[in-house]
C-alpha cells in the first residue's frame, strides 16, 4: 500500500467489502466482458453470432466503448486492470508445459485479436502471479473511478496515473483509463505532451482534451467523453 498506492486505491473499491474480502486480483482481472447483452445469453459476435446488439440504433450502450470498438463494444470491467498498465506490471502465466511473462498492456486484449476472450490467456493458462517493477514504486499516483453508486459497481470511467515529479515538473508518466475501451487504455500521446512540462491547471486541461481525441460516442455513451477529459485533467494537474 505504502510503495503503490495506485494499485491500492483501486483494489480497495474493487465491489464491496464482502467480494473484496474473498475475492482475489487475478480473478478482478480476469473477468469476463461486461455487457447485458451478452451476459444474458444473446447471440452476439463475442457468443459465436454475428450482430452487435449494443451498436445498433436501439442498442442500451451507456457503459460501453467510445474507443476501439471492432464488432464488440463491451468494455473491460476490471477497476485493477488499469493501475497495472500504468504501473507497467508484468503478468506471470502459468500452465502444465511451464511459465511465460507479458506486460499488462499486452495480457488484455480487444475483439480486434479475439473476439471471444479479454485476455492473452490461452486454454489451460492461468494467472499466477503480477509483478511490480520498482521503477514506479513510491511514484506520485492518482486514480478516479466515476461509478453510479459508491459500491458495488462497475466503473463509467476510470483512470490511473504514475508521475515522476521534481520541483513541480513532470519527469515521466503513465496513464491508463478504464471503462471507455475494451481493454485499458494507455494514453502514451498525453505521456509524451506532459514530460517535461510543469504541472499546472493549463497543463491538465490539454491533457484531458488530448485523452479524449478520436472518441467514437455511441447513443447514450456521450457523456463519457467530457468525464474521461476531467479525470485524465484531475490526475495530470495535481
Amino acid at each position: 500500500q505504502a510503495r503503490y498506492g495506485v494499485l491500492a486505491q483501486a483494489a480497495g473499491i474493487v465491489a464491496s467489502p464482502q467480494i473484496r474480502n474473498v475475492g482475489t486480483l487475478g480473478g478482478n482481472l480476469n473477468q469476463d466482458a461486461r455487457c447485458w447483452y451478452y451476459r444474458r445469453g444473446l447471440d452476439c459476435y463475442r457468443a459465436g453470432g454475428n450482430i452487435c446488439y449494443a451498436d445498433s440504433p436501439e442498442g442500451l450502450n451507456r457503459e460501453h466503448a467510445i474507443f476501439g470498438a471492432s464488432r464488440c463494444v463491451a468494455v473491460s470491467p476490471s477497476d485493477t486492470a488499469p493501475a497495472l498498465v500504468a504501473l507497467d506490471a508484468t503478468m506471470v502465466i502459468s500452465s502444465e508445459s511451464g511459465q511465460r511473462t507479458m506486460s499488462a498492456q499486452d495480457f488484455f486484449i480487444g475483439p480486434d485479436r479475439d473476439i471471444r476472450n479479454m485476455t492473452a490467456l490461452d486454454d489451460g493458462e492461468i494467472l499466477t502471479a503480477v509483478r511490480l517493477p520498482g521503477e514506479w514504486a513510491d511514484a506520485e499516483f492518482y486514480f478516479e473511478k466515476v461509478a453510479d453508486r459508491n459500491v458495488w459497481d462497475f466503473a463509467l470511467t476510470s483512470v490511473a496515473a504514475v508521475m515522476k515529479v521534481s520541483g513541480g515538473t513532470i519527469e515521466d508518466a503513465r496513464i491508463a483509463c478504464g471503462a471507455v475501451e475494451c481493454v485499458p487504455r494507455r494514453l502514451e500521446s498525453v505521456e509524451s505532451a506532459i514530460r517535461g512540462q510543469q504541472r499546472s491547471e493549463e497543463l491538465g486541461a490539454r491533457a484531458g482534451e488530448m485523452a479524449v481525441e478520436g472518441a467514437r460516442p455511441l447513443n447514450y455513451n456521450n457523456f463519457k467523453v467530457p468525464l474521461m477529459a476531467n479525470l485524465v485533467a484531475r490526475a495530470v494537474r495535481g
